[in-house]
């Protein structure tokens, strides 16, 4: 299996050196790469031509894996280990279990360490574990109406079939009656992506737990169009059990699996947006700890940057909506948090680089403070924390009323590192200081 990283080249060149910042890949894998980032539709690109039979990936992280069967799996540039991928994945693990909000029993520090699965098997072994809590613990069964020709009455008569019966069948009765069945949706689902895992995994443990429970599973059968069923996945307290194995499942089924994929060339593209994955990462992190009564909302939408009546109109109409990542809500007044997927250094302050802060960003927070927070008070930008940014920067000041603070959030504490914005932040150190040091 190929391992790169965020931003690495992929090239048909055998003379080149592998590394996570270049990967060599086959002709056949390379065309199948290129026309997927044809064909990708998102805001971010997958992957951008550099050069003759060379691409350079684009903020994505994941696994690929193209039709004739090469694997690459890519990992995030987190600047902590430049040449550990194993760092990089225990990293990406978290920040996904975080992000699907995993109950903390799967999450253990001490369970990712003893992971250096790829992150596909990762995931094969995080649903198994949960398909195998599940089982142990009893599937939910649901009644199913059935008819039948039977020679014993039970549940109703149909009469109308029954006065149909001809002369040598009226010994037999059509009844019509309800069945005890783990039958139902949800575990039918739950079937059809065990049995992709059992014929996908490569791990010996995976196969192993995979073949068990499919046996324990047999009287289950697949779903057979299993993306429109997830839409009907009942979510109520009676199947509160079935909570913490959905994610696995969605994922598997929707991403992992080329099988219900659209298009002639099917391979496997389970990749996440880095700069999304961070800002969920961060809002499900600091969710977790903000005292009772306090709000994190995330995409606030409710503010504009200009309002405009056209000429002829007596209809004035807002543009450009304005949506903070994280707004954070409490009795003194809403906050900005902003989060950015991007390497600071604290020590190129010189004009020039200025930490390595985009001005765009800046402009862009500048913006939110006016529209919500009405140019008062102070906000923040959230980027993660490495060996180059440490510790939170002195405050910037757009006025003498509106300040932004820049923060590091540690990826491996799931918390922001203390430091002076706390003091003007209090709303989220009632119960605990978001991180330390």
């Amino acid at each position: 299996m190929i391992q790169v990283r965020e931003y690495a080249r992929l090239t048909t060149d055998a003379n080149a050196t592998p590394s996570l910042d270049c990967g060599i890949v086959n002709s056949s894998t390379f065309a199948w790469l290129q026309d997927l980032a044809s064909r990708w539709n998102k805001s971010e690109p997958i992957a951008l031509i550099d050069g003759h039979g060379s691409l350079r990936l684009g903020s994505y992280v994941g696994y690929l894996q193209s039709p004739t069967g090469e694997a690459i799996e890519i990992l995030p540039k987190t600047g902590l280990g430049a040449e550990d991928p194993q760092a990089a994945r225990r990293i990406l693990q978290r920040m996904l279990m975080t992000s699907l909000d995993v109950r903390p029993r799967t999450a253990g520090d001490a369970k990712l360490r003893r992971m250096r699965q790829p992150l596909h098997e990762w995931i094969f072994r995080q649903f198994l574990t949960e398909l195998q809590r599940l089982v142990g613990r009893g599937l939910r069964f649901d009644y199913q109406r059935v008819d039948e020709e039977s020679r014993f009455i039970r549940g109703q008569l149909r009469l109308s079939q029954q006065q149909r019966q001809p002369l040598g069948r009226r010994h037999l009765f059509q009844i019509s009656h309800d069945i005890y069945t783990p039958d139902r949706l949800e575990n039918r689902l739950l079937k059809t992506t065990l049995s992709y895992v059992l014929a996908n995994c490569k791990s010996g443990e995976n196969w192993r737990r995979a073949n068990e429970l499919t046996h324990r599973m047999a009287d289950i059968p697949p779903e057979q169009e299993p993306l429109r069923a997830m839409n009907n996945w009942r979510s109520n307290k009676l199947m509160q059990d079935y909570d913490a194995i959905r994610p696995w499942c969605e994922l598997i089924l929707a991403k992992l699996n080329p099988n219900f994929q659209q298009g002639q060339h099917r391979g496997i593209a389970l990749l996440f947006p880095m700069e999304q994955l961070f800002e969920k990462y961060v809002e499900v992190s600091l969710r977790h700890e903000l005292p009772a009564g306090i709000q994190l909302k995330a995409q606030a939408s409710s503010q504009y940057l200009l309002r405009h009546k056209p000429q002829g109109s007596d209809i004035s109409t807002t543009m450009f909506q304005l949506k903070p990542d994280l707004l954070l809500r409490t009795p003194l007044g809403d906050q900005v948090l902003d989060t950015k997927w991007k390497l600071l250094d604290q020590c190129a302050w010189t004009s020039d680089k200025k930490y390595n802060i985009a001005q765009s960003d800046l402009y862009q927070m500048f913006a939110y403070g006016h529209k919500y927070q009405h140019g008062r008070g102070h906000m923040m930008l959230i980027y993660p924390k490495h060996p180059a940014f440490t510790e939170p920067l002195p405050p910037f000041h757009y006025s003498e009323s509106l300040a932004i603070w820049i923060a590091p959030f540690c990826l491996e504490s799931s918390r922001l590192v203390s430091g002076g914005w706390e003091a003007h932040f209090p709303q989220t150190t009632n119960k605990r200081p978001l991180a330390s040091l």
